[in-house]
């Protein structure tokens, strides 16, 4: 049986009622049960909540957002720990994305997250982030001698949704996104240059709602919200999306990141209707 949660996503535009549905959803109680949730366990509650329409209207979805506020959002952008200097490219972009979709694109926070996007982000091997602090130079090196491919995922993904959910109009961000896509088509989105291996666990995994993994799922993502499906580069991904199609025609879950916080939508022994929603379906 379809969730509640789901079937308010595909018809958000017709239904009458959407807290009811919201109530009825077990992946909402399921959020709702959570508690003593350390600060990373209440992000990862927050950007799952934020792929479900009107989230913003529940409790739990405004106890997480005033956390956040009060807790990891700095002037410079979001922070994972609270601690400006500790501000890191796939952090700060998770949030701005939830913001985007929860209805506070707009808000000072997001804002600021954008601004540091703006400010800080690269998309290209030869240029160099004037940040001056050095938490991004930890957890393997976000934006050392080569800019994360994490971060610029992660950071595209939620310029991608800023674009089509706050503002289509804002030129820089544009700018931004139309580079981040060339940088990564010329990875084929998920291939190193070297060797044409994987850039990064997981990244041709499907995983539904996000975590700091960059996953197949955003990918997909990436090259239709970006429209460029028909670009050669982008072939390769596809193919492999047709190749993990299951015998009955939908996909399954590949990989459940576990966490406190983080709540897989489908399991992984059928195939999932939120895939085949974003991968296959034709949007309202």
């Amino acid at each position: 049986m379809m969730d509640q949660a789901l079937e308010l996503l595909m018809n958000r535009n017709i239904v009458e009622d959407p807290l009811d549905l919201l109530k009825q959803s077990v992946i909402v109680q399921k959020y709702t049960a959570m508690s003593d949730l350390n600060p990373l366990g209440k992000i990862f509650a927050l950007i799952g909540l934020a792929e479900i329409p009107y989230a913003e209207k529940l409790p739990m979805t405004q106890m997480l957002i005033s956390y956040v506020n009060q807790h990891l959002a700095t002037p410079e952008g979001f922070s994972f720990t609270g601690k400006m200097e500790e501000i890191v490219p796939c952090y700060n972009a998770l949030l701005f994305e939830a913001y985007s979709r929860l209805g506070l694109g707009k808000s000072p926070e997001a804002q600021n997250a954008l601004a540091w996007i703006k400010q800080y982000q690269v998309f290209d091997r030869k240029q160099k982030t004037t940040w001056p602090h050095k938490g991004i130079c930890k957890f393997g090196g976000c934006m050392n001698h080569v800019p994360c491919f994490i971060g610029i995922g992660k950071t595209l993904r939620a310029l991608l949704t800023y674009q089509e959910n706050v503002d289509a109009s804002d030129e820089k961000v544009n700018e931004m996104i139309h580079l981040g896509i060339d940088y990564m088509l010329q990875h084929k989105m998920f291939q190193r240059l070297s060797n044409g291996r994987p850039i990064s666990p997981h990244i041709t995994d499907s995983m539904f709602p996000q975590s700091y993994h960059l996953s197949f799922t955003d990918l997909i993502y990436i090259v239709q919200k970006g429209q460029c499906t028909d670009d050669p580069r982008a072939q390769d991904l596809l193919q492999l999306l047709n190749e993990k199609r299951s015998k009955t025609g939908g996909w399954k879950i590949d990989y459940i990141y576990k966490y406190a916080g983080y709540l897989p939508f489908d399991n992984r022994r059928k195939d999932s209707e939120w895939l085949f929603y974003l991968y296959a379906s034709k949007k309202p």
